[in-house]
């Protein structure tokens, strides 16, 4: 099954590696017995899903996420194998989403009016206490 990341980029089911291996923690004897645990591997490097820019993009961002430009993402919070695969497809589709979301542009703002008239009346009462502790000039 093809991984939708926006209505734009799909990732094929082919550049997606599956390893199932026993979860950890409590669970009873079932743990014991099957390998619930999902990992999922994508080559973010080697894919043909994404545009050169969107690859760079999210090479540079996800860069300590990677390993050999592949990432990984598990999932064992469900004793079920199936849940814990949908679990990592939403998980790799949330990491990719916003590696490739565009960054937030900071516009500075102006203090209002009436921060800076108190911020001014602050500046003149300390100024005042100041001027009250210098020497009286000598006349």
């Amino acid at each position: 099954m093809d991984l939708e990341i926006t209505p734009t980029v799909t990732v094929p089911a082919s550049e997606l590696t599956w390893r199932f291996s026993r979860s950890s923690g409590p669970g009873g004897q079932h743990v014991n017995t099957t390998d619930s645990r999902a990992e999922l591997r994508w080559n973010i490097a080697g894919t043909t899903a994404l545009t050169d820019g969107q690859r760079y993009l999210l090479l540079r961002r996800l860069e300590r996420k990677l390993l050999d430009g592949v990432i990984t993402v598990t999932a064992s919070e469900e004793r079920s194998q199936l849940r814990n695969r949908e679990i990592a497809l939403a998980k790799l589709a949330a990491i990719i989403r916003s590696g490739l979301a565009p960054e937030a542009i900071r516009r500075p703002s102006k203090p209002t009016r009436g921060s800076a008239r108190r911020h001014r009346a602050a500046k003149e009462l300390r100024s005042a206490t100041k001027q009250q502790r210098r020497r009286p000039p000598a006349e």
